[in-house]
């Protein structure tokens, strides 16, 4: 046993190296811990934006009833005040000459100039003091024919204000439709009641402006008297029309403090639960509401929440794949960089040009615009814009069909192209029948040329309308110019004026163009 070695002590492998089961298990808890990491991340940040969704759902539907109220309101506004205006023009009139002196076929004449040229109105009359029809712009007097009986007369007939009085909706005893009346007293030179001149507004107007808005089928717009009868209501239901709202939240709690706003209520007319946007008119005692449904706002958002949890049940799955298809993926991706970027520009011709007309579209305009503001700027020139619309071209596609739409859309867009000639113009399609040419460096007497020159180059097209007046498709422009050297002009600006200009053309008996300076019939 002498001279022998003690032997070394012998070192396990297993504990210097982890044998692969242990590494692998290892792994497996790292790729497990990893997926759990990702899970709770996720969790996290889509519980995060589904909060931030629903919050900016709300948002967003409180700027969108916001404006729809101001727009309603501004359309009652200009309605009321355009019949207004005309009645108290008449009356002044009437009262000049005398109602014993009125030259009856004269102002017949007058009233019935007066109601073509205003599309809201049902209808202008002038009652004698005992209520008896005296003029009106109807063809013929129904009979009998005394509305002493209505309450506006009875009212102007114990009241000596002068204003502009609204009243309550009635149906018309000439032709039996729902209407609006506008009514102001007449007085003889002494002071003492003449008589009523009267203004009536179609309720069918308002119902079919508020038809234009896209809102949910829950949605609700209202024009209220101040006092909370309802007069217009879309969804249009007539056993609601005077109804009262004056026990509704907005009409007791908020209106009283704010003459505009937003508040989340229960609809006392039909029980649905809106996000309502509300506006006292400033000039006339009536109030308008806009109301989006708290459903149509939630749904969405639902339906996204169903999404994730959806995605979440099968996220872990995903995650096993995912690692196998990265590298193929991102060979792939590389060996089609090299054709995204030679079809990059190609593409990107497309997404400027409007695919049914062939002009620009609105994102080409949008690119174009502020680039034209900065160089009139620097150069000192002026800039103008050109809104157009088709007139009535809803009735045009509900006759003749979309494709015929198409195609009606498709040969305007030729002729506004072969009006305008110089390289710098721009004509793009600005959305449905609308259309938006750009001209640089053009004063307003060249805009106004163009514009006309548009209009004629339409109408010369002779494409058959059978629901327009004049039996032809017709268009309606407003034109603006800025100097942006002079005057504060953003694209935002300019396209509001040429809209307002081109919504005043519309408003004064379409195929014409208005500007600031002129206007054109």
């Amino acid at each position: 046993m002498l001279g022998r070695k003690r032997p070394e002590p012998m070192v396990d492998s297993s504990e210097a190296f982890p044998p692969p089961t242990a590494r692998a298990g290892a792994a497996l808890r790292l790729t497990v811990s990893f997926m759990l990491v990702v899970v709770m991340a996720f969790l996290a940040v889509e519980g995060w934006r589904t909060w931030r969704d629903y919050r900016a759902a709300f948002a967003s539907a409180r700027d969108s009833v916001t404006n729809l109220a101001r727009a309603t309101a501004q359309h009652a506004e200009d309605t009321i005040r355009q019949v207004d205006v005309v009645t108290a023009a008449l009356g002044e009139r009437v009262e000049g000459d005398g109602l014993q002196n009125m030259d009856i076929p004269r102002i017949h004449k007058l009233l019935v100039q007066q109601s073509a040229i205003m599309p809201q109105l049902h209808g202008l009359f002038i009652y004698g003091a005992n209520g008896q029809w005296l003029v009106t712009d109807k063809e013929t007097i129904p009979e009998p024919a005394n509305n002493a009986d209505r309450d506006y007369f009875q009212y102007h007939r114990t009241h000596e204000d002068r204003n502009v009085r609204i009243g309550t909706v009635i149906r018309s005893r000439s032709t039996n439709d729902l209407i609006i009346p506008i009514s102001r007293r007449l007085n003889n030179p002494d002071g003492s009641f003449a008589g009523v001149l009267l203004g009536t507004v179609k309720v069918s107007y308002f119902v079919d402006y508020y038809g234009d808005f896209k809102i949910d089928d829950k949605g609700a717009l209202v024009l209220a008297t101040r006092e909370g009868t309802i007069l217009v209501r879309r969804p249009f239901v007539e056993s609601v029309i005077g109804k009262s709202l004056v026990d509704s939240v907005i009409f007791r709690e908020y209106l009283p403090t704010s003459n505009q706003g937003v508040v989340e209520a229960k609809a006392v007319v039909d029980g649905t639960e809106r996000v309502y946007g509300y506006r006292a008119l400033t000039t006339y005692p009536l109030v308008v509401e806009a109301g989006l449904s708290r459903e149509s706002i939630i749904a969405p958002w639902r339906r996204d929440l169903l999404k994730t949890g959806v995605v979440l049940l099968f996220l872990i799955a995903i995650l096993v794949g995912f690692g196998l298809i990265v590298l193929s993926q991102l060979r792939y991706r590389m060996s089609m960089e090299k054709q995204i970027r030679s079809a990059h520009q190609t593409m990107k011709d497309m997404a400027l040009t409007d695919s049914l007309t062939g002009l620009g579209n609105r994102r080409r305009l949008d690119s174009t615009l502020a680039d034209e503001i900065r160089l009139a700027k620097r150069q000192g020139s002026s800039l103008a814009m050109i809104m157009l619309d088709v007139d009535y071209f809803k009735r045009f596609n509900d006759k003749y069909g979309h494709a015929a739409g198409d195609d009606c859309l498709r040969a305007i867009a030729g002729a506004i192209q072969k009006t305008i000639r110089r390289p710098g113009d721009l004509a793009v399609r600005y959305g449905g029948e609308e259309f938006t040419v750009l001209l640089p460096n053009t004063d307003a007497a060249g805009a106004s040329k163009v514009a006309q020159d548009i209009l004629e180059a339409i109408r010369a097209l002779r494409i058959e309308h059978g629901d327009h007046p004049l039996g032809i498709v017709t268009a309606s422009a407003g034109v603006t110019v800025s100097q942006p050297s002079t005057e504060d002009v953003t694209p935002a600006m300019l396209i509001k004026a040429a809209d307002a200009f081109l919504y005043l053309a519309k408003n004064t008996g379409r195929n014409r163009w208005c500007s600031a300076d002129a206007s054109q019939g």
